[in-house]
C-alpha cells in the first residue's frame, strides 16, 4: 500500500494489474446539514452545484431519488458520464453511487458523499470518498483528478452556491 497524500492511497495486488485507489476529501460548509442536503440530495442536480457539469438527466424518467436510477450527464468539456444511485439516506445525509461509463478509464468505481451536522456554529462537515481500480501508471493522476479536480472543486463551488 502506498499513501500519496492525505487524500488518496493505492493498493496493488502482486499481479501488476489495476491498482485499487481510495480517494477521500473533506470540507466544512458554513450552512446547516439539512440545507446542504437539500441541494445535493437530488441525484440530477449536479449542474446546480458543481462547476463542471453542463447538463444532466435521469434515464427512463425515473425519480432522481429512486435507488437504481441512472444519471446521464455531460461535462462542460464534452465528456459523458453515467452513474447509478446505489443508496440514499435522508436520515444519515448520505448517498452512494457507482460509475457505469466515463472517459476517465476507471473500473469498479463506487463513491459516497456524506454530510454530518456540526452543532458548533450550525455548519456541515462534508466527506466525499471513492474507491476504484486504476490502470497501471495512471494511479496518481486519477487520484488527483478525482480528489482535487472533482470532489474538492465541487465542494468549493457548493460553498459559493450556499452563500
Amino acid at each position: 500500500m502506498t499513501r500519496h497524500d492525505d487524500s488518496s492511497e493505492q493498493i496493488r495486488d502482486s499481479n501488476a494489474g489495476p491498482a485499487l485507489i481510495r480517494v477521500y476529501v473533506s470540507s466544512v460548509l458554513d450552512s446547516p446539514a439539512d440545507v446542504v442536503w437539500g441541494v445535493v440530495r437530488d441525484f440530477n442536480a449536479l449542474p446546480k452545484w458543481t462547476p463542471f457539469v453542463a447538463q444532466s438527466r435521469i434515464e427512463q424518467n425515473l425519480p432522481s431519488d429512486q435507488i437504481g436510477c441512472v444519471r446521464n450527464f455531460r461535462l462542460k468539456d464534452g465528456g459523458l458520464i453515467r452513474e447509478q444511485l446505489l443508496s440514499l439516506s435522508d436520515y444519515d445525509f448520505q448517498c452512494t453511487y457507482s460509475i457505469l461509463e466515463s472517459p476517465m478509464g476507471v473500473d469498479n468505481y463506487v463513491a459516497t458523499l456524506k454530510l454530518t451536522p456540526i452543532t458548533d456554529g450550525n455548519r456541515t462537515f462534508a466527506e466525499w470518498s471513492a474507491e476504484f481500480d486504476a490502470p497501471p501508471g495512471r494511479e496518481q493522476e486519477l487520484a488527483e483528478d478525482i480528489g482535487r479536480g472533482v470532489f474538492q472543486a465541487a465542494l468549493n463551488h457548493l460553498k459559493q452556491v450556499l452563500r
